[in-house]
């Protein structure tokens, strides 16, 4: 007798809002290396439309002589 409109209101709801077929998820990328092989790298890829130069942090001292790292965060997809 009595009708769970829960479950109606749920299924209507699903039937008018398309779900998406992907999403998204973080990545960091952490470079180590000289301050020309850190910036060389970081300009390939560019060169390969991979990430902006800008998006990278600044080079920062690892502490070990000759040494930096650059990090980059990147919101990229995952297709189901």
């Amino acid at each position: 007798m009595f009708l769970d409109t829960t479950q109606s209101l749920v299924a209507s709801a699903l039937k008018t809002e398309p779900l998406p077929d992907h999403q998204y998820e973080t990545v960091r990328h952490l470079l180590f290396g000289s301050l020309t092989a850190v910036r060389l790298t970081i300009q390939e890829l560019h060169q390969n439309h991979y990430a902006e130069p800008n998006d990278w942090s600044k080079p920062i001292s690892t502490g070990r002589p000759n040494e930096v790292m650059a990090i980059l965060t990147k919101r990229v997809t995952i297709r189901q």
